[in-house]
């Protein structure tokens, strides 16, 4: 769907078509679900997230400035929904191993997954700021625009965070003997 049509959806929506707004969620729950996922680092809790950030946005659609994109605003809400959560509990706990597919040969497998283990503990060692660009900008593939647009900064403001992000992470990494 093009942000046209996300516009037209969205003025259904505030127009009464109840029906409108669960094309929007079809349409973005997996990205929202996959961010939440990222900063808390717990599926359960992902999947509650998800579902607060669209009932947070269908109650605001008001708000909603149709000049900017509907995918920045749902990742706006979902960000700080997932950071609030985040924030109030404090509690990393293990990594839910879960997630990650075993495919491979047990060694191969086991090998990714403590590599991924450390990358995950060292992405969580971040500040906010730089652990939310790395994930919109690794996990949710959006370009550095995009990333602005969502935590409504400076496309440079982005690209900065990116850099002294991924050399805290190098940093982390090579101390944790993983590079």
């Amino acid at each position: 769907m093009s942000t046209d049509e996300d516009r037209e959806l969205v003025s259904a929506c505030l127009e009464g078509e109840w029906s409108a707004f669960g094309k929007i969620v079809d349409k973005y729950q997996k990205p929202i679900f996959n961010i939440a996922l990222r900063i808390t680092n717990s599926w359960d809790d992902a999947q509650d997230i998800a579902q607060t950030a669209f009932i947070k946005a269908y109650e605001n659609l008001g708000e909603y400035d149709a000049n900017r994109k509907l995918f920045s605003w749902l990742y706006r809400i979902a960000v700080n929904e997932a950071l609030n959560f985040r924030n109030s509990r404090k509690d990393f706990g293990e990594l839910n191993e879960t997630l990650h597919s075993s495919e491979k040969s047990p060694d191969e497998t086991t090998y990714e997954l403590q590599r991924n283990q450390s990358i995950e503990q060292a992405i969580l060692q971040l500040s906010d700021d730089y652990r939310v660009a790395v994930v919109l900008r690794h996990f949710q593939n959006l370009s550095y625009q995009e990333i602005g647009d969502v935590l409504h900064i400076p496309e440079k403001t982005v690209k900065s965070r990116l850099f002294t992000a991924r050399q805290l992470l190098k940093a982390l990494l090579v101390k944790a003997d993983v590079l």
